[in-house]
Order: C-alpha cells, then sequence, then structure tokens
C-alpha cells in the first residue's frame, strides 16, 4: 500500500552575517540543531544566506557599487568548498536535510558569481546545487545565469525535493520541469526586498508565487526569506546617506509553508526574524490531483513539449590529442617502403 511521509519542515527567517561567511555558516549550523531540536526533519535557509544578499546594486550606480562587487567576491565560497563542508557535517551532525543558499563563486574565474541553493542530505552528503537561471533585474550586476545541469529533483527519505531561487519561482517552465520530475516538496528562497516599487507588496507576492506552485503541482512550498539587518543597513549607509529609509520598509519579507491546496500551514511570518515550523503530509498530495494533476492526466504531451537541456556549462572544452599516425618502417618491412 503507498504510504508517504510524514514529517516536520523548518524555515528560517532571519539576516546573515554580512558579508562574513565564517560567522554565517557558524549562525546557521546553530539553527540546523535548534530546528533539529524542536523535531525538524527539513530546515530550510533564505536566498543567498552566505554571506548576503547585493543590496548596493538597488540603491546606487554600477560604478560606485563596484567596490561591492569586490566584497561579495571575497566573501562568496566554493561549492563544494571548506564552508560547505561545515554546513555538511551540521546537516550530519542533527540528522536532518538542509537547502541553503549561498553565493557561489566559479573555480575558474575571479569575476563570476552564481546565486546557488545547496541540498544536502541527512547524512551530510551534498545531493547537489542548483543556480538561479536568470537574475533578477539589478541582480544581473552581480551573478552570472544557471544552467539545466541543476534543474533537478531529489529523491530523499522525506520525499522528493526541487527549489528554485526567489524570481525564478514565476518562472512556469522551470516549475514545470521540477514537477514533471515528481516534486512533492518544493523550497523557495527569497530575500527581503524592502527597496522594491512603493506600490509593490514583496510580502504578498512572495506568497502568491508560493500559493500558486502549490496549487498548480498540488505540492508543498516551503518559502524562506532574508531579513534587513541593522548590521546591513549600516553598511549600505556608507553608500547611499538615505539607505535607512529605503532598507527599513514593512511587508518585505514573508516566510512559512503552503499546502497542496495552495493555502497557508501555520502560522508564518511577516518581516520578523525566527523560525517556522510546520507539518508535512505528502499523502494530502493525492486527492488534489484527482482533479488536476499537471504532470499527467491533466495535460496534453501530444501538443506541448517541453525541452530541457541539462548540459552543464564550461568555458571550455578540451578535446582529445589525436593519436599520432603511424609511419610504416621500411627497413622493418620492405613491402612498405615498395612501390604499386
Amino acid at each position: 500500500m503507498l504510504t508517504l511521509p510524514r514529517f516536520t519542515a523548518a524555515t528560517v527567517q532571519t539576516a546573515p552575517a554580512f558579508l562574513d561567511p565564517a560567522a554565517t555558516v557558524a549562525k546557521a549550523a546553530s539553527l540546523i540543531r535548534e530546528a533539529a531540536a524542536n523535531g525538524a526533519e527539513l530546515v530550510v535557509f533564505p536566498e543567498v544566506f552566505v554571506a548576503g544578499y547585493p543590496y548596493w546594486s538597488w540603491i546606487a550606480d554600477p560604478v560606485a557599487c563596484s567596490p561591492w562587487f569586490d566584497r561579495l567576491v571575497r566573501a562568496s565560497i566554493l561549492v563544494p568548498g571548506p564552508e560547505i563542508a561545515q554546513l555538511c557535517d551540521a546537516a550530519r551532525g542533527a540528522g536532518v536535510h538542509v537547502i541553503i543558499g549561498v553565493n557561489e563563486r566559479s573555480p575558474v574565474s575571479l569575476g563570476t558569481l552564481y546565486n546557488t541553493l545547496v541540498f544536502i542530505g541527512p547524512d551530510g552528503t551534498i545531493l547537489g546545487r542548483h543556480r538561479k537561471l536568470v537574475p533578477t533585474w539589478a541582480e544581473k550586476l552581480t551573478w552570472a545565469p544557471g544552467d539545466g545541469a541543476g534543474l533537478k529533483v531529489y529523491d530523499t527519505a522525506i520525499g522528493r525535493l526541487g527549489g528554485l531561487a526567489c524570481g525564478e519561482n514565476t518562472n512556469t517552465l522551470a516549475r514545470f520541469a521540477l514537477l514533471a520530475q515528481g516534486e512533492l516538496v518544493h523550497a523557495a528562497s527569497y530575500i527581503a526586498l524592502p527597496v522594491a516599487p512603493p506600490d509593490y507588496d514583496m510580502a504578498e507576492a512572495i506568497k502568491v508565487r508560493a500559493m500558486a506552485h502549490s496549487f498548480e503541482g498540488k505540492v508543498f512550498t516551503i518559502v524562506s526569506c532574508s531579513t534587513v539587518s541593522e548590521e546591513i543597513i549600516a553598511a549600505m549607509e556608507q553608500l547611499v546617506p538615505d539607505a535607512r529609509a529605503r532598507l527599513e520598509r514593512r511587508n518585505s519579507a514573508f516566510s512559512g509553508v503552503i499546502g497542496p491546496d495552495g493555502r497557508v500551514v501555520g502560522t508564518p511570518l511577516i518581516d520578523d526574524e525566527g523560525i517556522v515550523y510546520a507539518e508535512i503530509d505528502l499523502n494530502r498530495c493525492i486527492q488534489p490531483k484527482q482533479m488536476h494533476d499537471i504532470i499527467g492526466h491533466y495535460n496534453r504531451f501530444d501538443i506541448f513539449d517541453l525541452r530541457v537541456d541539462t548540459t552543464p556549462r564550461q568555458p571550455v572544452t578540451f578535446a582529445p590529442a589525436p593519436a599520432p599516425a603511424i609511419v610504416p618502417d621500411a627497413a622493418a618491412d620492405p613491402l612498405a617502403a615498395a612501390p604499386l
């Protein structure tokens, strides 16, 4: 008889130690242990939690922001790398699954960063990574686009896990690609963006996107959003005098869990820091699919055809050197040199 997992999920809403990967990883490890002590088997962290979001790109011109890009590169990490190893140790020690956003540095280029989600298993292994496919708006000044190699769903003891970063949760085809791999638990990582247009309610926009994915796919969506700390505001005041007024706007962060019926599970957090816990029962994903199963009976695959290129993009491909030509040795074989 089919029985799907039931477990407790935790989603973290907090700020990193700004541009300090060591301190941020230590904070994440502490939060992993805290969530596990409260019964969580999955802990989800915000977008680029290690170690901060480039708010400067939204409040100043590119030339003035260039030194801050330099600082972000220096605070970025490798995947795998020593900081990821510490997070893997924390996951293993707590026996939990972890999904966390990082600023990933290219292993071959000092000027290329990726907005990356890292998936870690309860045994401390790296399940995989997803690089944000399209940086949003001003983010294009910071991150390179990812590729389809990380557009994957991971089969785990608590269900099939997938995830996307911030604005790409608006990308219908990316979301469908995950659903089509059997995704049942979707991690949606975000940052608080108080500098959005005045008529844009960021917290509500985050919730709407999560509700749309859950309702369309009949899955659970776990939303984790960062907050804007006093440390971040003080840093940005070095760049723009009115940074505080622009970064303290309310309704900028939403973290919580959405069920397969598109409704909020439990009590979410808006703006405030903390950990949201929710009980996930994947058996609830079955009944709603009788009406709409967009990866099965409620689609027309004879009409629609989605193709996903999962080839990893590399700056160079080295072809093997051709084998040396074999030249006949006339002394050894007189016939080889004989005229035809």
